[in-house]
């Protein structure tokens, strides 16, 4: 293993949440009078913390979102995960051969700690999680394309940042783990590789069967 750490991003990396949240954000969008399509929330919104969406809200159309937005959209968001939430195909297989492998690993989200870990209780994936390997953007105060979200979780795992590499799958968080100066392998199920690509990808793989041979 050339890497002391392998970063996984939550949403649509360990997760396929990606499907389900950006519906509920682009319906959500539209009922308070910002029309937003599925396409368009995932390319503007996809890897970021919600505060990304206050900020273009604002930006384009001078206006401020409901002050319970994020409570009414987590709650609708929860919601779906329950009824409907997957792993990612393939991924308890590859945190089996990390673990069995003694390689250490965490998870940098831009999501909240709530939702990283209520996704991992619906999918099953918090018995491959102790809490002190899960961080979020509310532990910076930035979600990415800032880089201090990945190298806060570095530094906790006390790893230095040209020994990580990070495993992402919006150019958000692509830009991201550059900006922190770590490898990062993208994930193409549901970003074009030339998106990621373009970000700075150092890789790319389609699904997670082929991470382990990447990461070899």
């Amino acid at each position: 293993m050339r890497y002391d750490l392998i970063i996984f991003d939550n949403d649509g990396v360990l997760v396929d949440s990606e499907p389900l949240s950006n519906t509920i954000l682009a319906g959500y969008l539209t009922e308070l009078g910002h029309p937003t399509s599925y396409e368009e929330s995932i390319r503007d919104y996809m890897g970021a913390a919600v505060h990304r969406v206050h900020d273009l809200v604002k930006e384009r159309t001078g206006q401020l979102l409901p002050e319970d937005f994020e409570t009414t959209l987590h709650a609708r968001v929860f919601e779906a995960f329950e009824r409907e939430l997957e792993p990612v195909a393939g991924v308890d297989e590859v945190l089996g051969k990390l673990t069995a492998d003694g390689t250490p690993y965490c998870v940098a989200s831009s999501g909240s700690h709530e939702r990283i870990r209520v996704g991992h209780r619906k999918t099953g994936l918090d018995e491959w999680f102790e809490e002190e390997w899960i961080f979020s953007s509310q532990d910076v105060g930035q979600g990415k394309p800032a880089p201090g979200l990945f190298l806060h979780a570095a530094r906790e795992m006390g790893v230095a940042p040209e020994r990580c590499v990070v495993i992402e799958d919006s150019p958000l968080g692509v830009q991201a783990a550059v900006a922190a100066g770590m490898d990062v392998y993208g994930l193409t199920a549901r970003t074009s590789a030339a998106e990621l690509t373009a970000a700075g990808a150092t890789g790319l793989f389609a699904r997670m069967a082929e991470l382990p041979e990447l990461l070899a």
